[in-house]
């Protein structure tokens, strides 16, 4: 074993410590919605401060959660948006990386400098409205697949890591009869797992949690995916109409505070997604250095 100085064990337990500040500042609210949604509503709402259990044990929040049928057509909607649109993510961004890592493309360095003018400088949202409304997008699930099916900043990391495979790899599939396609799928692609992992990780974060363009392209509730139920959810709180707040009565059958339903449905939202990362969590560090660093 390599002995440390005294300097390092102290860098070395002053790091643990902000790290460890740091976890907790991003563990505890999850953690306090989490004993939030088992509380009785009575004595949550009577609750000031931080919580560490819950406030006695009611789980009416969650049936009602549960029996709401919108809850169902959100997920159905969500796990299609995020795995067709996952799929076409990687696709095209494995697709993208391969060509421009090739060093006998024409134009290459062009290419790549239109694509990274895009990082900096968008039309907006209402050009890009009117493209989607003229393509006959709108109020369509492929608007919420097909829109921003590429990251460019994803697409640099895959380009890069594509680099670090030797040449020598690539030459003697090429002199065994392989073409590009068979080089990608056959070669490439599993070299660059840990980073196809971490960049389907982004991507299926990017869609699990996308609330923002179903809200603009979608008209048809039976198309909305998950989070923009919940966002319905979480801001009636700000609503004054006393119509709407009649209807909430009627639908979620409030004799209980309105604030544990939210928790409960932010719980349920987000325990799927929570499951998916420990699995690829292992790739995560070596996949974002394979991507990040090139030699």
């Amino acid at each position: 074993m390599i002995k440390r100085s005294k300097s390092e064990h102290v860098f070395s337990v002053f790091n643990t410590i902000i790290l460890f500040i740091l976890m907790l500042l991003c563990a505890y609210p999850m953690f306090y919605v989490l004993c939030a949604s088992f509380s009785d509503p009575m004595k949550l709402m009577a609750h000031d401060g931080f919580l560490f259990k819950p406030l006695g044990f009611d789980l009416n929040a969650y049936k009602t959660v549960l029996a709401n049928p919108e809850l169902y057509t959100g997920y159905g909607n969500t796990i299609l948006y995020v795995v067709a649109g996952a799929a076409l993510n990687m696709i095209m961004t494995l697709l993208g990386g391969f060509c421009l890592s090739r060093k006998n493309l024409l134009w290459k360095n062009t290419i790549m400098l239109i694509f990274a003018f895009t990082m900096y400088f968008g039309g907006g949202l209402i050009p890009t409205y009117l493209i989607v409304e003229s393509l006959g997008l709108v109020n369509s699930r492929w608007s919420m697949i097909i829109i921003g099916c590429v990251s460019t900043y994803n697409m640099i990391i895959m380009r890069t890591a594509i680099y670090g495979i030797p040449d020598s790899i690539e030459e003697a599939a090429e002199i065994d009869g392989a073409g590009h396609l068979t080089v990608l799928w056959r070669i490439v692609a599993p070299l660059c797992k840990p980073t196809i992992a971490v960049l389907a990780l982004f991507y299926i974060f990017g869609k699990w949690n996308d609330w923002f363009n179903p809200m603009i392209y979608l008209r048809d509730r039976s198309k909305y995916p998950l989070q923009t139920f919940l966002r319905e959810l979480l801001i009636i709180e700000n609503t004054t109409n006393a119509a709407d707040e009649a209807a909430l009565r009627d639908t979620a059958n409030l004799n209980m505070s309105k604030y544990v339903i939210q928790y409960c449905t932010i719980i349920v939202s987000t325990t799927p997604i929570l499951c998916v990362y420990p699995f690829l969590q292992k790739y995560f560090a070596s996949g974002v250095m394979v991507g990040a660093v090139k030699g």
